[in-house]
């Protein structure tokens, strides 16, 4: 595996570093993802210690479907989220732009020098037909990706996520049995996203302890507190703020549309309002 230790070091300060790993050791905290920089901005005045990109809400945002961007636009949108926050940036990094762990490796250590605090990799295949790498290679695109970390003396919080409740094989035993291996591989957080239920997010929590782990909250299913009280370190919410926008967004223009009426624009924030929230540079 060609990983160069001669790699470009990561450009946030430290500080970056320490905060996010501090923010796993104990307690509870919600990660939301922004789409852009002024979405992240504005999650950042709201009073959040950390945020995580989204691969669907970016894609979105720039007119395409989720995972249908390319690593060097996903390079460039980590940089930008990562330059413009004031707080640690987790990047959603896909399935790391590769198949093989080599490519993984090497595109992780790209990543790494883009100024996120974190990373994770997903085991989704995009294939319908076999949504989920096999076992053995999903395992070493884990450990090709810590590797790159390693190899690259990045202090970058690698999560590994298995992908099997959103992608058609909701089966508990074979997330735990993944997660589990992808720990023992070298990652620092575990993430099934898809998982909803007590008994569900109690297992996986048990099953890495004493690894942090991530809950994705996309709906009314569970509260902070709850997630708390089962051992939850880490609470995101994918592209769920991107498509709370979007619902506004749409159902706006369609009264335009459709009705030749402007009844909702009434109700927006006024322009002052949003103007304000955001700096001159």
């Amino acid at each position: 595996m060609t990983v160069s230790a001669e790699a470009v070091p990561p450009t946030p300060p430290p500080d970056m570093y320490a905060r996010f790993a501090e923010l796993h050791r104990s307690g509870c905290f919600v990660m939301p993802n922004p789409w852009d920089a002024g979405s992240l901005r504005l999650l950042v005045r709201l009073g959040f210690p950390a945020v995580a990109t989204t691969s669907s809400g970016w894609a979105w945002s720039r007119g395409r479907p989720d995972n249908a961007l390319t690593v060097e636009a996903a390079l460039a949108h980590l940089r930008e989220m990562a330059a413009v926050s004031p707080v640690p940036v987790n990047g959603d990094f896909e399935g790391g732009f590769a198949v093989q762990p080599e490519g993984v490796a090497v595109n992780v250590a790209s990543a790494a020098t883009t100024g996120v605090a974190g990373l994770s990799i997903e085991d989704s295949t995009g294939d319908a037909a076999k949504p989920l790498f096999d076992f053995a290679l999903a395992v070493e695109r884990v450990r090709a990706a810590r590797h790159a970390l390693d190899t690259t003396k990045s202090r970058v919080l690698l999560t590994a996520r298995s992908e099997g409740f959103i992608v058609g094989r909701p089966e508990l035993a074979e997330t735990l049995r993944r997660l589990e291996a992808y720990a023992e591989a070298g990652a620092d957080c575990l993430y099934a996203p898809g998982i909803r239920t007590r008994a569900e997010i109690g297992a996986v929590v048990r099953a890495v302890s004493p690894k942090p782990v991530n809950v994705l909250v996309g709906g009314d299913f569970t509260t902070v507190a709850d997630l708390a009280v089962l051992g939850v370190r880490r609470i995101s919410v994918g592209g769920a703020l991107a498509r709370a926008a979007w619902t506004g967004f749409l159902q706006a223009a369609r009264e335009i549309a459709e009705d030749g009426t402007f009844a909702r624009l009434g109700g927006a924030i006024p322009f002052a309002d949003v103007n304000a929230m955001f700096p001159r540079e």
